[in-house]
């Protein structure tokens, strides 16, 4: 009998022992956890959304094929004609300026950037720009008063581009030329701000 008691006394032992442990369910997240991670998300976005514009400026600046050119070569010349092409007795001739444009995304070739007027001095080409320094309407060449003329606000220039009368605030705008290969005429073409007493170029 007594070992009977023992027996059942030693297998509630062994099963009080071999209780298993109550299971714990995980701490909820607190309000301020949620509040980090919305912050870190929000800031997250933010420096996404201001990294992508600056990467994309950076490389429009750093990238050659996004710059815009003018097609002029390295020191600004654009070859414009011949000297041939020149009346020889000395009256003006309007030339188009034609040059390549890159941009971004697409290439033109043979794109109108300007005009200038040229004509030979002493057989050699001297030229000058179409705009008016005044308001930057064009200038005609009248061959009846062998003048240039701004049909905008009556201002007239000599041949050589010097101010006879008007409003404007300078002479034509003179440009620099090169002879190249003998025959070639190659022009600095460049425009320059209206309104000044001198020019200023457009940057």
């Amino acid at each position: 009998m007594e070992n009977q008691v023992e027996s059942s006394e030693a297998g509630v032992g062994d099963s009080v022992g071999q209780a298993e442990e109550p299971i714990t369910s995980p701490e909820p997240e607190t309000p301020g956890e949620r509040r980090g991670f919305i912050k870190f998300l929000c800031a997250f976005i933010g420096t996404l959304i201001s990294v992508v514009p600056f990467g994309a400026g950076m490389w429009s600046y750093l990238n050659p094929l996004a710059k815009r050119d003018s097609g002029a070569g390295d020191d600004g010349f654009i070859k414009v004609t011949t000297i041939d092409a020149i009346p020889a007795d000395g009256t003006p001739a309007k030339f188009t300026v034609v040059a390549d444009k890159v941009d971004a995304w697409n290439r033109f070739t043979d794109v109108s950037i300007g005009a200038v007027y040229l004509r030979l001095v002493d057989g050699l080409p001297k030229a000058l720009h179409t705009v008016c320094p005044h308001l930057g309407c064009f200038i005609d060449y009248r061959p009846g008063n062998n003048d240039f003329f701004c049909p905008c606000h009556n201002s007239n220039f000599k041949l050589d581009g010097g101010l006879a009368r008007g409003v404007s605030p300078r002479r034509m705008d003179p440009l620099d030329i090169q002879i190249r290969n003998k025959t070639e005429v190659w022009v600095k073409f460049q425009n320059f701000q209206p309104g000044h007493s001198h020019a200023v170029p457009v940057s």
